[in-house]
């Protein structure tokens, strides 16, 4: 069969039933990679902070296009649309919410596959919807149900609206909605749009210029509404980029120390998604079996352009979180599906061998010395994954009989799921900081425990339905959770002011700081390791003094309860 990569055409031979029965070695397993996600992944504390300020700012009367939490219109919408589906206590409404999550990302790699049919094999679409599913659903922890994973998936289904009907208008007017929303999920994850459109370009030009143009058009009206449905939208879309203290508008662009970042950046990224170790080998793979110079050199190019876009993004905001790149995991894990799936002539066995042993390497390099836990030994191991790539496709090209059994493929293809599913057990990474393993999953989820324990003690000093000024992170909101007094459920603004005291001039900056005395709450909450009153803005502290009788730090977390003063 022809396929959209052009690939020279297998020997002929006699024709060969292909069983499914194999597909199951593939398949349960990572169901079972999935059921465990579920179970055990558990939110992390971004999304404690939106979910926190969106319930207790609707207590307080506000609707999510009114409530400020750092993020858009549109995802403070998701966000809510997710919560208001679940129910029970807060281990229970977790896991309901990573299911939803993980039947979005179901949903997305289904249309994929319907899409590609079109234009590639069976087995190349269905390894690569495959792989990119089990990348989304398998998410570490800081990347799930973030705005940069909800974009990926939306743009996952605007590629499959824009491939898959015959029309090319019809596809492009089906993605565009899709592929607006994708935008709209942080405004920086317009890149993550753009890398959709080059993913388009590479299978057919004409398609990608129609989904550019509708997806401008869609991104720039759903903007529109969204400042029509929130009356302070447009004050924070002007505020919010002024409270990053790290954004390269700020800092200014020094090339040795972006690429210093970028090298440890890429290796904890790594090391978190040990399938982005096989993105270069799986790329190879592929373009082995492109014919002609020219193509190889146009997909190659696209594939160099998508990546240092995805990291742009990164620099640009210039946090270097982790999960700001949360699109390359799945560009890569997608690459690699189509690799194997492509294999004609040789399975890639080398090359899934060594996807296998990398499914372990997160929890191996997270228990490993701290000699050991340095971006070379990362680097390394990808330039390993790269020469077993080319040693498969060497292979590749020297014989000449076709694979006629799909049980090599579903093989291979099952090293690819545990490669992916590395990340979610207990002792992998959560969070890592130069190249350095900071927490890994079973000490983050120790952590939670003991913050909504201390928020239990809180939330008993407090009687039911009063209000509350939370100066405080959005992981003792959410657990306190008890009604908040306006529209700042978080003193996200009032906060930054510790490091910008320019912060303070902001229209937003002012009404959060209204919070603390205009109506003010009969209660507060003060985190003094987060907030801390001596280095925030000198006015901001002596109202919150003036208004509210704060002890002195209580126990390690710094995390008090205010009474407000009634002299």
């Amino acid at each position: 069969m022809a396929t959209v990569l052009a690939d020279a055409p297998a020997a002929p031979g006699p024709r060969v039933r292909r069983s499914p029965l194999w597909w199951p070695v593939v398949a349960v397993p990572a169901a079972a990679a999935v059921a465990c996600t579920v179970l055990t992944r558990r939110l992390t504390g971004d999304l404690h902070y939106v979910l926190g300020a969106l319930r207790t700012g609707g207590e307080a009367g506000y609707s999510p296009s009114e409530v400020f939490t750092h993020r858009p219109f549109f995802y403070r919408w998701f966000v809510a649309l997710l919560d208001a589906v679940i129910f029970g206590g807060t281990g229970v409404r977790e896991t309901l919410m990573e299911a939803a999550g993980v039947l979005l990302a179901a949903a997305a790699a289904y249309a994929l596959y319907m899409a590609l049919l079109r234009h590639v094999t069976g087995r190349e679409a269905a390894l690569t919807a495959g792989a990119t599913g089990l990348a989304l659903a398998l998410a570490p922890r800081t990347d799930f149900l973030q705005p940069e994973w909800a974009a990926v998936v939306l743009t996952v289904v605007a590629v499959a609206a824009a491939l898959g009907p015959e029309r090319p208008w019809r596809g492009a007017l089906f993605a565009a909605l899709p592929l607006g929303l994708a935008v709209m999920m942080k405004y920086s994850t317009a890149a993550t749009a753009a890398i959709g459109v080059l993913l388009v370009f590479a299978v057919d030009r004409g398609r990608a210029v129609r989904v550019a143009v509708v997806g401008v058009a869609a991104s720039m009206a759903l903007f529109g509404l969204s400042v029509l449905g929130g009356s302070h939208e447009w004050q924070w879309t002007e505020d919010m980029p002024q409270i990053n203290q790290s954004a390269i508008g700020r800092t200014g662009i020094h090339p040795a120390e972006i690429l210093g970042h970028s090298v440890e950046y890429l290796a904890g990224r790594a090391a978190l998604s040990p399938v982005l170790l096989l993105l270069p080998g799986a790329l190879l793979l592929v373009l082995a079996r492109v014919r002609g110079r020219a193509r190889r050199a146009e997909l190659l190019l696209i594939a160099l352009t998508i990546f240092l876009g995805a990291l742009a993004v990164v620099v640009v905001q210039g946090n270097w979180f982790l999960y700001h790149a949360a699109q390359l995991p799945v560009l890569a894990a997608a690459t690699w599906g189509l690799a194997v799936g492509g294999a004609r002539r040789s399975p890639p066995w080398l090359f899934g061998s060594v996807s296998l042993v990398y499914g372990a390497l997160p929890v191996l390099f997270a228990d490993a010395s701290k000699s050991l836990q340095r971006p070379a030994v990362i680097w390394a191991a990808g330039f390993v994954a790269l020469l077993a790539a080319a040693v498969d496709a060497w292979l590749e090209a020297r014989r000449t009989t076709s694979v006629r059994s799909v049980a090599p493929a579903a093989l291979v293809a099952l090293s690819g799921v545990v490669c992916l599913a590395g990340g979610i057990w207990p002792g992998s990474p959560h969070l890592l900081l130069h190249g350095r393993v900071t927490q890994t999953n079973a000490a983050y989820l120790h952590g939670m425990e003991r913050s909504e324990k201390a928020a239990d003690r809180l939330r008993a000093r407090i009687p039911a339905g009063s209000r509350v000024l939370y100066l405080a992170f959005g992981d003792t909101v959410y657990y306190v959770d008890r009604p908040a007094q306006c529209r700042y459920p978080i003193a996200t603004f009032l906060q930054r002011s510790r490091f910008l005291p320019d912060v303070a001039g902001l229209e937003s900056f002012k009404e959060n700081a209204d919070c603390v005395d205009h109506d003010p709450a009969p209660y507060a909450i003060l985190d003094r390791t987060w907030f801390r009153p001596g280095k925030v803005d000198a006015e901001l502290a002596r109202r919150i003094k003036a208004e509210y009788d704060c002890p002195a730090r209580t126990d390690d977390s710094g995390i008090v309860l205010c009474v407000r003063r009634t002299d």
